[in-house]
């Protein structure tokens, strides 16, 4: 498949475009600016992260914190061309508080700058930001709903003990039990070997790489059998970063929504490969640092320490999910045996996959509804 892609200077190659600032790029939205509050934030091992309290408009209302997925941003919840996460909870009465972790495509880390892994985000990123809210509304009810690796995190962090007392959790597409299908495993592990001395990130947008780039060959693996078009979107819903999985159901985004991609999702950096690679090894999310002490707080393996939750949980995901697959049922099943008293439930969105279940164009009718009915019940 041939790309067309626009060269500023021509017979040459594009520059790849790295932001070196920390601050979080602005928001997408479509809200009122007066009543969007942008924190100035830092974990509590220096690191920059990026959070936004949307106003309600009354100081009683219970907070919700959402989590976004590694590579996408809070902007997945606000998203202005469609009935999105943000407007359903302020219109049922939820004051929403939004994360940018150190995965998040509005801040550098994935492309430059301090390298992470998972622990970070369940050690720092996540009990920071809950401290911070619990600070700012007292003794309100705080919900979580998280998506993918948020969730996944988020599970580490619980299983730690470090995010007690939640009103509520929603995890969307993975929890404590990750399941990928085998070839993306594979191809994982294959791309990490291969290309780890060559590139550090794969990206998304093919307009900033340019035609003649170190990255075009993924792309034009990517574009095989591929029904878009789009570049961007074939490394996504044709490849996942080139892992072989699928991101989405390409039916259920908007054009709108397709044409942002690029701005949605960004680079995929490969260092984080390791510890993602063992974590699906083990099916279960475990502990990337055992020899230093600052990560004793974390257990090795949070499935073994999932006794320490203490909220309801409930596990979301779609059918056509072609990245977790069935991680979902899998983590319902294994609790119900092995921590019966444990309050989890779980449920199956017919027709979506990964990514859909926030960016779908009816996922205000067909994803909201199961999230505000937990919600609900638990205010």
């Amino acid at each position: 498949m041939i790309f067309r892609t626009a060269n500023p200077r021509p017979g040459r190659p594009a520059l790849r475009r790295v932001r070196t600032t920390a601050a979080p790029r602005p928001l997408h939205h479509r809200l009122d600016p007066a009543a969007v509050e942008e924190i100035p934030f830092r974990a509590s091992d220096g690191v920059r992260l990026g959070l936004t309290r949307v106003d309600a408009g009354r100081p009683d209302r219970p907070a919700v914190l959402v989590l976004h997925g590694h590579t996408a941003s809070a902007d997945m919840f606000l998203l202005p061309e469609t009935r999105n996460l943000v407007d359903v909870l302020l219109d049922d009465g939820y004051e929403p508080w939004l994360l940018d972790w150190r995965g998040s495509c509005r801040l550098p880390y994935n492309e430059t700058g301090q390298r992470y892994t998972y622990d970070d985000v369940a050690l720092y990123d996540i009990p920071d930001a809950v401290a911070h809210i619990r600070g700012r509304i007292g003794d309100r009810p705080l919900f979580v709903v998280a998506h993918c690796i948020g969730s996944l995190t988020l599970s580490m962090s619980m299983a730690a003990g470090l995010v007690p007392g939640l009103a509520g959790v929603v995890s969307q597409g993975v929890f404590l039990t990750p399941k990928l299908a085998g070839r993306t495993s594979l191809r994982m592990s294959v791309a990490r070997e291969l290309l780890k001395n060559r590139i550090d990130h794969i990206p998304v947008d093919f307009r900033k790489v340019g035609l003649r780039s170190k990255y075009t060959p993924l792309f034009a693996l990517a574009s095989r059998k591929a029904t878009c078009p789009d570049p961007t979107c074939q490394i996504l819903h044709n490849s996942a970063w080139d892992s072989g999985a699928s991101l989405f159901v390409h039916e259920n985004l908007s054009e709108a929504t397709h044409d942002r991609l690029a701005e949605l999702l960004g680079p995929a950096p490969l260092w984080i490969l390791p510890h993602l690679r063992r974590i699906e090894l083990a099916r279960s999310v475990v502990r990337w640092h055992d020899s230093d002490d600052r990560y004793r707080a974390l257990p090795p393996n949070a499935l073994d320490a999932a006794a320490r939750i203490d909220t309801p949980v409930l596990l979301l995901a779609g059918s056509d999910n072609a990245l977790w697959l069935d991680s979902q049922k899998l983590c319902h099943e294994i609790l119900a045996r092995r921590q019966p008293q444990l309050d989890v439930s779980y449920t199956e969105i017919p027709g979506y996959g990964h990514l859909d279940p926030f960016l779908g164009r009816g996922a205000a009718l067909d994803v909201f509804g199961h999230i505000l009915d937990f919600l609900g019940k638990r205010r």
